[in-house]
């Protein structure tokens, strides 16, 4: 494999002050609190640049017309709220956690660079074996009044009332996604997907700005072990050493270590759940639907998940900034996966968690709101990972692999008067692990006429789909409020947006049906695999990708909301990505 140096330089990771191997001396239940004490040690205020770019953009909004206060909710920062302590593991657990020693500790007497991302894979592996154990042997049953509360804030009254799912209606659902008509990764079968493209159209559309030689290189990063049975089914310690011993040691690089960390957790992770799934299938125990993560322990828990995910330089990697966008990419994750995880036991799902239904809402309405910041040209500027949160609604809609127009359709469409969800202002929602944020509802801000390329869609959608063509026109002049004028590929936007925005709108409108919603959903993938490259454009797929970002996670009737509902049915896991 070719690896090369970042910056052509050998790197020195910024973030690894920790000493080596702290949670040797502590119990396993104490895990989740002192993950969360290290994320706060760690994360960075907002910098001055960004703070100047939040308020150029408001200012701008301000600019189209007159201040409407409006109301605020406020949302605690998740580092704040105590982390519960949980059961120290089996004896299983405890052997599975020591094969993860052992190959960290390799990792680590190689690569001491990146010793702070060993300890949160430590503590984090640490706490999945603690809340596992947890849920399967000491159910929370005290907070249940509290998690099922009816709740009269405006965005509770909005919560939606899921549809009932098997197994059955998830087949579609699998990590290999849909081909790509042109391919990405024109030499790598197992890469060669839906799933994998939407990181190259991150790096490739940040890099454009700030070449950080990130923009083709995938052999350094967790792609090298995908977390995916489809292409991981082992990482055995000895195969490590070898690549660690061998090239990786000759050529590094800290995002190269940074890929081995992970790969041994992604490894782990799948080890705990189906032990516990396996457990529960022999009657062994009974897992609930609930899990015991709360505020806390969920946002740091998915931490691991995402943070190495989403390469950055390691000047921003703890920027609270920052890490608010892994967790709310996350939390958008969960909010139209939690039926299938529901099914399939997976712990770490939000929607899950044994947690206010309030909450919820409030981190569901925080990743609408940077949805919508992130389409504005302010917020590209200060940080290289700008594009993650727009770029990630977008692949979910292109992939067929989410539930975003299957189970997102609801028949007759809402009113989008005094719609507390079109009126949430955009926001960064920096803060969201540490001090808090706090969401603006007010009167949204539209531009008076359209640009020429936005009129054409709008054009378009009035001839082929005069039905749709009011909302279609209203959301447009929204986004460009937003964004400013549109300069994207008019062909390929519509193509893409009459497939999934504008069909999902008439699907609302029309007779309930299931099939039509699932025919909807299952195009999505489609027109994604036929498409998605034009987001690869250099001259509009930024352009291209705010758009649909807008319309897949900000617009009326939000499709993206309505996908946030659950139904409790029986657990039965099975290979499907848990």
């Amino acid at each position: 494999m070719n690896h090369r140096v970042v910056g052509g330089a050998r790197k020195t990771s910024t973030v690894s002050s920790v000493p080596a191997q702290p949670s040797a001396r502590l119990r396993p239940e104490e895990a989740g609190s002192a993950l969360a004490r290290l994320f706060a040690e760690h994360a960075k205020g907002r910098t001055e640049e960004f703070r100047d770019c939040e308020n150029a953009a408001q200012q701008r909004l301000d600019a189209l017309g007159p201040v409407d206060p409006g109301t605020t909710l406020q949302v605690t920062g998740a580092l704040r709220a105590a982390s519960r302590a949980f059961l120290p593991p089996d004896e299983e657990g405890h052997a599975r956690l020591k094969r993860l020693d052992d190959g960290l500790r390799v990792i680590e007497e190689a690569f001491p660079q990146v010793s702070t991302d060993i300890e949160v894979c430590r503590l984090t592996c640490m706490m999945l074996e603690g809340a596992w154990r947890s849920r399967a042997l000491t159910p929370s049953r005290e907070r249940e009044e509290e998690r099922t509360a009816v709740c009269a804030c405006p965005l509770c009254r909005r919560l939606p009332t899921a549809p009932a799912r098997t197994l059955d209606d998830y087949r579609w659902r699998q990590s290999a996604g849909l081909p790509l008509a042109v391919k990405t990764w024109p030499y790598r079968r197992e890469l060669d997907s839906v799933l994998t493209g939407g990181w190259s159209v991150v790096r490739q559309m940040n890099d454009l700005e700030r070449d950080l030689g990130y923009r083709h290189r995938f052999e350094d990063d967790i792609l090298l072990f995908h977390e995916y049975k489809r292409v991981v089914d082992t990482i055995d310690t000895e195969r490590l050493t070898r690549l660690v011993e061998g090239r990786l040691a000759e050529n590094f690089s800290t995002n190269t270590a940074r890929a081995l960390v992970c790969g041994l957790y992604a490894a782990h992770k799948r080890s705990v759940d189906e032990y516990w799934l396996q457990q529960h299938h022999a009657g062994n125990v009974a897992l609930p639907q609930t899990n015991p993560l709360d505020q806390g322990t969920y946002s740091v828990l998915q931490m691991m998940d995402c943070l190495f995910w989403h390469v950055s330089p390691d000047t921003e990697l703890w920027q609270e900034e920052h890490l608010a966008s892994l967790l709310l990419c996350r939390v958008v994750d969960d909010m139209t996966d939690v039926r299938v995880d529901a099914l399939t036991g997976e712990i770490s799902n939000f929607w899950l968690a044994d947690m206010p239904a309030h909450t919820k809402a409030l981190y569901a309405a925080c990743a609408i709101a940077l949805v919508k910041y992130g389409c504005m040209p302010e917020a590209r500027r200060p940080m290289w990972n700008t594009w993650l949160m727009t770029n990630t609604v977008v692949w979910m809609g292109l992939t067929g692999r989410h539930a975003l127009w299957f189970d997102g359709i609801t028949q007759g469409l809402p009113p989008a008067e005094d719609c507390v969800l079109c009126d949430l202002q955009p926001n960064a929602c920096t803060g969201l692990l540490t001090d808090g944020t706090t969401l603006t509802v007010a009167a949204r801000a539209t531009v008076p006429a359209l640009s020429a390329r936005a009129a054409e869609l709008s054009a378009r959608c009035r001839d082929q789909y005069p039905g749709a063509w009011a909302l279609f026109d209203t959301e447009l002049h929204a986004f460009e409020a937003l964004h400013g004028p549109w300069h994207g590929n008019t062909d390929s936007t519509w193509e893409i947006l009459r497939r999934t925005y504008i069909a999902a709108v008439e699907a609302s409108g029309a007779a309930p049906s299931t099939d039509r919603a699932r025919a909807i959903q299952q195009d999505s993938g489609v027109v994604g695999a036929e498409l998605f490259h034009t987001l690869l454009d250099p001259g509009t797929g930024r352009q291209d990708t705010a758009l649909l970002a807008y319309m897949f996670g900000g617009a009326h009737p939000h499709f993206l909301w309505n996908a946030t509902g659950h139904r409790p049915t029986d657990l039965a896991g099975d290979w499907l990505d848990g």
